[in-house]
């Protein structure tokens, strides 16, 4: 095969970006759907191979494809197809930008990387195992170059070329007694070691393997030699990662002991119960409490085994470890030599460099280098300070991803001046830095600075990429979110109009950006007012994202989660309480109970459930909830006072008014001590004591609190806005029951006059 050959028609080789003794990767382009794509290839073996070797070695690579090819999850890589051509087994799949941990570290010069990239891997990796996981299939290979971050700081799992479904140990066994050595010595669990089945707990303990050597720099078991590293796993307990690195947090430590324990039962249940672990203490909220572990003992008298000669080592090994080596690690002190991966033994988007164009799927379309000269080639860059820039621009994308945006935004500002100073102001890692600077205006809630730097940066991409580059249609798109955000939804509508005629053209209709950008056009259309048309576009949106994503995908779910918010729009509440319960629970299968798109669910349900009257449901939902939210997020988080909130209001279609205010007042106090005496939701509370105090004939106090609202809303949204209005409203309807008719009548006439007007 050389460059430009055509794979079934449809897949057009362009250039090999990997090469290992049993097959290669390819950049390559989808000719029907006008894409980038990575195709990875079995070399046809020739006849100095044994048969049976062989015909494992396809039976393999067949099943990668099919395993790989259900999972759909943002942590795994995405498999598009695969076949037979010509005697040539092919795997197509995205094409990633971003490099594996292998390679970070050895970029790193072997220093192990921030506490809070290490944090954020460990959080997406062990979403991702959870999810492979529970659809019964175990990695059994996990390792640093099986693991890549892309350029927007996503973690993904590669090469699932030995992975096994949980019930198909007969197949397994078959492929396990052609002698060929399963996983990698530095990566490898006792029980894996000692040829015993294996279950998900394996992959957490080779996931510990990896954790630790990112956080201290090395693996647990840093030897030469791969019968001492095999023996260390199985009989020596690991050094705690903080007597090689005193930096780390206690939680980190604990919980990265609890992966390496020697038994599979005092490991940690599964990966949904280790990403609460590390959500809990990445958080500073209480979380399940580690199982004990060894005592920590000093670092030099457990780096190495017990003392044994070779030949006892061996003799207590299973056969099939025999003339085994010691494989790649990704870094560490020892003589083992950093090699890049192998694509024969398994897929690693490493070196699968993501040229201009083209996409990965992600929380947004941009990664760092969209397009144009690496760093450093320049004419004015010095290569070493152009690459601690890169390496600041990975901490900001994580601190995004940690939700810390203050600090995330001053990274990315101070890096897109420094880029500006080194690079120019029109290189495309600067416009990268200027577009996550306006990003993280955006969500600290400038909306309208966020906008004119968006502009900025779409204004230089155009110039120079042209106006369908799929990095400027991204960042034309966030200007399309932002202006809904600030309410100028016609003007959304027309840029979101633009650029999903751009995508669909470029990319196809099917392209997970496109689908992206019809689902935010569905929801413009829903805050224009026009509900039907939202309400078909999301229908349409969810059921191509469960053809191409999964129905279980979140893209999936955050879609139909719309289609339900524009059915109780139209007043078609059973039809949406359906949808909400659906979501809720495939998010809870697919994300975790107590992740906040599944708590929001919940909360939906019980609002659906509200409307339909049944409200003694709604109030056992809410509950529920407000005991998971105050676990989940503390009592005080503004999501727990929203389940209170809606708790409060069934109290009160119930008639339960003493209950409904005593609840809202409470809620109304920590609101506003919380988020402010003017948030909109103080203000929502300060309306519900108002309701409850007039259902109790207490009409005076009421009209105190409508007033109040009434005014903050005029003072902040202006005397014509609608929720102004409603405000304005309520007052006169109170005075009306007070008796005070003249003032209603002139209150009702100032209102009626300023909606006039406001059309």
């Amino acid at each position: 095969m050389g460059d430009d050959t055509l794979i079934q028609g449809r897949y057009r080789l362009l250039e090999r970006i990997g090469r290992g003794g049993m097959g290669e990767v390819w950049r390559a382009r989808d000719e029907s759907l006008g894409r980038g794509i990575a195709v990875k290839c079995l070399k046809p073996l020739g006849t100095q191979h044994d048969h049976s070797f062989t015909r494992v070695l396809r039976e393999r690579f067949r099943r990668e494809a099919r395993v790989a090819a259900a999972l759909q999850h943002r942590g795994v890589t995405v498999v598009h197809d695969f076949g037979d051509w010509d005697g040539v087994l092919f795997l197509v799949m995205e094409l990633l930008e971003g490099h594996d941990l292998s390679r970070l570290l050895e970029e790193n010069r072997g220093h192990p990387l921030p506490v809070a990239d290490v944090v954020d891997i460990a959080e997406q990796v062990a979403s991702a195992l959870a999810y492979t996981h529970e659809q019964g299939i175990v990695h059994r290979d996990l390792k640093p170059a099986n693991i890549v971050r892309t350029a927007d700081g996503t973690v993904k799992i590669c090469d699932f070329g030995i992975a096994r479904l949980g019930h198909d140990a007969g197949f397994t066994a078959r492929l396990t007694g052609t002698g060929i050595a399963m996983g990698t010595p530095h990566y490898m669990s006792p029980e894996q070691i000692g040829g015993d089945e294996v279950d998900r707990r394996s992959d957490l303990y080779s996931l510990g393997c990896v954790l630790y050597e990112i956080a201290t720099g090395a693996p647990p078991f840093d030897l030469d030699d791969a019968w001492a590293i095999l023996v260390g796993h199985r009989d020596t307990e690991p050094a705690p990662p903080r007597t090689r690195r005193a930096e780390l947090p206690g939680y980190l430590d604990r919980i990265i002991l609890d992966l390496l324990a020697k038994r599979p039962e005092q490991r940690p249940d599964d990966a949904r119960e280790l990403g609460r672990r590390i959500t809990a203490g990445r958080t500073g909220r209480p979380g399940r409490a580690g199982r004990p572990g060894p005592a920590p003992v000093p670092a030099l008298a457990t780096a190495r085994p017990r003392s044994t000669s070779p030949v006892e080592e061996r003799a207590g090994l299973p056969s099939w470890t025999h003339g085994m080596t010691t494989g790649h690690k990704a870094t560490g002190t020892s003589g083992l030599r950093v090699t890049p991966p192998d694509p024969g033994a398994g897929l690693s988007g490493a070196w699968i460099p993501r040229p201009a164009g083209d996409r990965i799927a992600g929380d947004r379309s941009v990664g760092e280098r969209p397009a144009g000269p690496a760093p450093g080639e320049g004419p004015h860059s010095a290569p070493e300070a152009v690459a601690a820039l890169a390496a600041r621009h990975r901490t900001g994308l994580s601190l995004g991803r940690l939700g810390r945006w203050e600090e995330a935004a001053e990274v990315h500002r101070a890096v897109a001046a420094e880029r500006e100073r080194l690079l120019g102001a029109d290189h495309p890692d600067t416009l990268a830095s200027r577009y996550e600077a306006a990003f993280t205006l955006g969500r600290t809630g400038h909306a309208a600075e966020a906008l004119r730097a968006y502009k900025g940066v779409a204004e230089a991409r155009i110039r120079l990429l042209g106006a369908d580059h799929p990095d400027t249609l991204a960042v034309r798109q966030e200007m399309a979110y932002t202006l809904g955000r600030l309410g100028r939804h016609t003007d959304a509508h027309q840029v979101y109009t633009s650029v999903l005629t751009a995508r669909e053209r470029t990319m196809g209709a099917d392209h997970p950006d496109t689908l992206r950008c019809r689902h935010n056009l569905a929801f413009n259309l829903g805050r224009l007012g026009r509900t039907e048309d939202a309400l078909r576009t999301a229908r349409e949106v969810a059921a191509a994202r469960a053809r191409v994503l999964g129905p279980d995908h979140p893209d999936t779910l955050v879609t139909r989660y719309e289609v339900a918010y524009e059915l109780g729009r139209l007043d078609r509440w059973q039809e949406a309480l359906a949808t909400y319960r659906d979501v809720a629970a495939a998010r809870a299968r697919t994300l975790g109970p107590d992740h906040p798109d599944t708590l929001a669910a919940r909360y939906e349900t019980g609002v659906a459930l509200g409307r339909l009257g049944r409200c003694a449901e709604a109030l056992t939902v809410y509950g529920e909830l407000i005991a998971d939210r105050s676990r989940a997020q503390g009592p005080e988080h503004p999501e727990t006072l929203r389940a209170r909130h809606g708790l409060g209001v069934n109290l009160g279609r119930l008639g339960h008014w003493e209950e409904a205010l005593a609840e809202a007042r409470e809620v109304g106090a920590v609101r506003g001590r919380v988020l402010g005496p003017d948030h909109p939701d103080t203000l929502v509370s300060h309306r519900e004591v108002a309701v409850a105090l007039g259902w109790l004939g207490r009409w005076s106090p009421a009209l105190t609190e409508y007033r109040l609202v009434a005014a903050a809303r005029e003072r902040l949204l202006g005397p014509d806005h609608p929720d102004t209005l409603v405000a304005r409203d309520d007052e006169a309807h109170c005075l009306e029951r007070l008796g005070r008719a003249t003032e209603a009548a002139d209150l009702y006439r100032r209102i009626a006059a300023l909606r006039a007007a406001a059309h």
